[in-house]
């Protein structure tokens, strides 16, 4: 079962993501609503997820910034962004970030996104 972490500001998002992943058979770990409580969690975590979810636009520290002081710790973590700010994509990516997902996207975008990055297709 592949294992995901939420990083998302806003909390119905947060929400529906892990209902759609649990959904799909995906675990949710666990969930931040910023870069800060993201990173801190993350150390925290016994078991590292195999794949964040990252927002970009968020409080206190921003997707890119969240990513590259995770990516100090593990540099093989998976990260998807999901932005409604495509102008980051090329940065996300650049950064070490495996897939960027534009806002709004349909469950189906997010389920077919995870399996493809795992092979699971």
């Amino acid at each position: 079962m592949v294992s995901v972490f939420i990083v998302e500001d806003d909390l119905s998002l947060q929400k529906l993501y892990e209902m759609m992943l649990t959904t799909f058979g995906f675990e949710v770990v666990d969930k931040a609503s910023n870069g800060k409580e993201a990173i801190e969690k993350f150390k925290s975590l016994s078991s590292k997820p195999d794949v964040i979810l990252m927002d970009h636009r968020m409080p206190v520290k921003n997707g890119i910034d969240t990513t590259i002081e995770l990516m100090k710790f593990n540099n093989h973590i998976k990260v998807i962004f999901t932005s409604a700010d495509n102008s980051i994509k090329g940065r996300a990516l650049e950064i070490g970030a495996i897939s960027f997902i534009e806002k709004p996207f349909t469950v189906i975008k997010l389920q077919n996104e995870i399996n493809r990055v795992f092979n699971l297709v």
